[in-house]
């Protein structure tokens, strides 16, 4: 499977296609610009949900979408700026990170512009929800955006069969379904930790979120409306090596992809391939990494084999990402694939959670 899955936006909506997208993605050095690209331009996870999950799009037109293109290379050139504002306060989750990235777009893009963020809203002091943001567009239009970048794994199915080796995987568009896959619920992506579901995730956007700036208690606030609700919801995705089940009719078919392998058949999984392995932290599992070779060893980035990784990642009470790095013929360190390796236990714990 390849790092970033297929292409990106809703179909019919402005955007950039998928082959610009990867081309601007390679030249981007900087790793939060680099980040805040992803976010604007990756495939959402969803389809729409009518009536009131209507998707959020950060271009009304293309001429808005080639614009962002060219202020992200600007921006990459001099990224002082959004480190600077990064650096103002300690993000360490990844939601946050994103809120971050997109609250900079919003102030300081070519495009949609911020009205303000994170807009609490409470009836007699108890706090009923919180918008992330209210925008205006270019022609007028009054936005309220509900942000989530998720990364769930695929509960599975049990089997005993063996793991096919990494080498063996398609380096192209991701797995078609088989005719035989199971029928898929949202209920069955959950969590690496198992405290979040992805159907109760899109619930509480659904019934809760979106609908939060249409209450009688918002107009107190000082920004009444109409505010037309959309959702921006981001991520990955992460199945089974060796299971391709059929996508939930909700989800966008270009969603992000990686796969997920127990700790026992990690070493058959990643026998014959040849690539260097890192795990990565929780704020770089947005954009699929890029590393010069200078910029690997300055940063004292730790690139290794499978055995090794495997030692590493023993410990970790959970699930830890990791990525498939190969050099390409400049010497840049590029991702190909990325994925969990789970404790021997997770899977059956996983499908308990996906049926509760």
């Amino acid at each position: 499977m390849t790092a970033g899955g297929a292409a990106a936006g809703s179909s019919g909506a402005p955007g950039i296609d998928a082959a610009s997208r990867a081309t601007l993605l390679d030249s981007l050095h900087d790793p939060s610009v680099r980040a805040l690209a992803w976010l604007l331009l990756s495939a959402d996870l969803l389809r729409p949900q009518p009536p009131v999950g209507v998707l959020a799009n950060p271009f009304e037109t293309q001429q808005e979408a080639q614009a962002t293109v060219d202020w992200l290379r600007a921006l990459d050139a001099a990224p002082e700026p959004l480190h600077h504002d990064l650096a103002a306060t300690r993000i360490t989750r990844l939601g946050r990170y994103a809120e971050r990235l997109l609250g900079w777009f919003l102030q300081h893009g070519p495009a949609a512009r911020l009205v303000v963020a994170g807009v609490p809203l409470r009836r007699a002091g108890v706090t009923l929800g919180e918008c992330d943001f209210l925008v205006q567009t270019q022609r007028g239009a009054r936005l309220h955006w509900e942000l989530a970048v998720k990364c769930y794994l695929h509960a599975g199915e049990e089997r005993g069969q063996s793991i096919a080796p990494l080498s063996a995987q398609s380096s192209g568009s991701p797995s078609t379904p088989s005719p035989t896959s199971s029928l898929a619920q949202l209920s069955n992506y959950v969590g690496p930790n198992l405290k979040d579901r992805f159907d109760l995730k899109l619930a509480h956007v659904l019934a809760h979120q979106l609908p939060l700036s249409a209450r009688e208690e918002f107009a107190s606030v000082g920004y009444p409306g109409p505010w037309t609700p959309q959702m921006f919801i981001k991520g990955w995705l992460f199945y089974r090596h060796g299971e391709t089940p059929s996508d939930p009719v909700e989800l966008d078919p270009a969603h992000g992809r990686g796969w997920w392998v127990t700790r026992s058949d990690w070493l058959a999984f990643a026998a014959a391939a040849t690539q260097k392995w890192r795990t990565l932290p929780r704020l770089e599992w947005l954009a699929p990494q890029r590393h010069s070779a200078d910029e690997a060893q300055s940063a004292g980035l730790s690139f290794v084999d499978a055995p090794t990784l495997a030692g590493q990642t023993s410990h970790q009470p959970g699930p830890a990402m990791v990525a498939a790095f190969a050099e390409d013929s400049a010497g840049n360190l590029i991702e190909r694939s990325r994925g969990f390796i789970v404790p021997d236990e997770w899977p059956e714990q996983a499908r308990n959670y996906a049926q509760q």
